[in-house]
């Protein structure tokens, strides 16, 4: 949160926090770097009530409740002058622990009935605010109403931002650049070009090449038009190399061919070996799933680069839960996978020469090569030259998605799909879904790559709702 707004002056700042801030992230301890923090007692009873269960939050609860462990265990002689944090957070964090070891004393309204846990840590807050008046105390939580409480009762509270890739989503990388006249003559001063392997390749140096990442897609509008992938950066100097035109029907790739320039910028990616990593960002009918899968059964079935599809997504109803499942994993998986069988039926309707035999031996072979698994049993894993597609994954958080994309072996690769307007999961917010943060982490990497599509392709129908609804 605000721990990186420094005061100017060099007062510190003391930030009360609520429970929900050390269950949403347990190393919130370590992140408000000079200024000090506030646990009310409260906060540990909260943190005990939530320990039990294998959910993330129960997690999280006996984590942070094994990092104060750490922190208190031998500086009891020292809690009423804090605890400092200096050496557990490795200079992180310069500030200093309280617990509260004392009664507060303060009354608030009559209105705001004391058992209640949330009343009861603002009455700390107030307590704070009256023992040292010439310090700024703030209430930092994750609960919405408890700010505004707060600030109904005139004091200071504020949301904990420190897991906020972004502040604003409209500043997140899009994998792609316009670039103009100026472009070429900014930076074309000693450019070299040639062809090589039916590919055109560029080599420019000049101030622009900085700005740039790698397998990032650079287009020119007009006649031609002109489309080229950053191939390498080294310092000022930037390679660049054309694309392969996936919306000519003789590079069609199990029947798709690209219907506008982020898809053949998407199919580029999907098809090329040398890119681990593909992360697809785009709003309902923009063809994040149809292209994965085409590029999918392409390299599985065809050039068998890879020995099989495994799709998995966050199972987080829009709904009502339907509760307990009958079933395998995979049976299991089934109802949240109609996606893929919506899109595997698209695929099969582009094989016409085989009529409905052949249709059906199809779907029978691509059935054999698509596994469905379910995120719970994910830990521990290893996929060996696997296809890797990670539906929905705007409802993961950060770890989450570090645990998923570390199950890589040799050979595999990942592709990430989601739209993170659509975010279904409590707690994560567009700032701070998994899916921002790797498009956010990756975007420097040699051999990853992203695109966000924008022009919905699924009918007239949806793209219309999707612009007035």
């Amino acid at each position: 949160m605000a721990a990186r707004k420094r005061k100017a002056n060099g007062t510190t700042k003391l930030f009360v926090l609520d429970t929900n801030v050390l269950m949403h992230d347990p190393t919130s301890l370590y992140r408000f770097e000079e200024h000090d923090i506030f646990l009310p007692m409260v906060t540990l009873e909260e943190l005990d009530s939530n320990k039990k269960g294998m959910s993330e939050v129960a997690r999280n609860a006996r984590q942070a409740s094994r990092f104060m462990e750490e922190l208190i265990s031998g500086q009891e002689h020292v809690l009423q002058e804090g605890v400092p944090l200096e050496a557990a957070s490795k200079g992180q964090a310069t500030g200093r622990l309280f617990l509260q070891t004392e009664a507060t004393t303060s009354t608030l309204p009559s209105q705001l009935p004391m058992g209640k846990a949330d009343n009861q840590i603002l009455g700390v807050l107030h307590h704070l605010q009256q023992l040292q008046p010439k310090r700024h105390v703030i209430l930092v939580s994750k609960d919405i109403n408890m700010r505004i409480k707060a600030r109904a009762l005139g004091m200071s509270a504020e949301d904990y931002f420190n897991d906020k890739v972004l502040e604003d989503t409209d500043l997140l990388y899009t994998g792609m650049q316009e670039i103009d006249q100026d472009f070429w003559e900014r930076n074309g001063k000693d450019m070299k070009s040639w062809q090589e392997g039916g590919r055109s390749y560029w080599r420019l140096t000049g101030p622009d090449s900085t700005d740039l990442h790698p397998n990032q897609l650079l287009f020119q509008s007009g006649e031609p038009s002109f489309l080229a992938r950053v191939l390498s950066i080294e310092g000022k100097t930037a390679q660049l190399e054309s694309l392969k035109d996936y919306s000519h029907h003789k590079n069609a790739i199990w029947g798709i061919t690209a219907r506008n320039r982020e898809q053949n910028f998407a199919l580029n990616l999907l098809m090329n070996p040398e890119i681990d990593f593909v992360s697809l960002l785009g709003q309902a009918g923009t063809g994040k799933t149809l292209l994965t899968l085409a590029a999918g059964l392409t390299q599985t079935l065809e050039s068998k680069l890879y020995s099989e599809i495994i799709m998995t997504r966050v199972t987080v109803p829009v709904g009502e839960d339907i509760g307990f499942l009958p079933g395998t994993e995979e049976e299991k998986m089934q109802p949240w996978m109609g996606a893929l069988e919506d899109n595997l039926d698209v695929l099969n309707k582009t094989d016409n020469d085989g009529g409905d035999w052949g249709r059906a031996a199809t779907r029978d072979l691509i059935r054999s090569r698509i596994k469905v698994k379910s995120l719970n049993f994910m830990r521990g894993r290893t996929f060996l030259n696997k296809f890797l597609i990670i539906d929905e994954a705007q409802n993961l958080t950060p770890k989450q998605m570090k645990t998923l994309i570390t199950r890589a072996g040799p050979g595999t690769k990942v592709v990430c799909l989601g739209n993170i307007a659509q975010i279904d999961t409590p707690y994560l917010t567009e700032g701070s879904s998994g899916l921002t943060y790797v498009v956010d982490r990756f975007k420097g990497w040699d051999h990853s790559g992203h695109i966000t599509l924008t022009r919905g392709e699924r009918s007239r129908l949806a793209d219309y709702a999707a612009e007035v609804l």
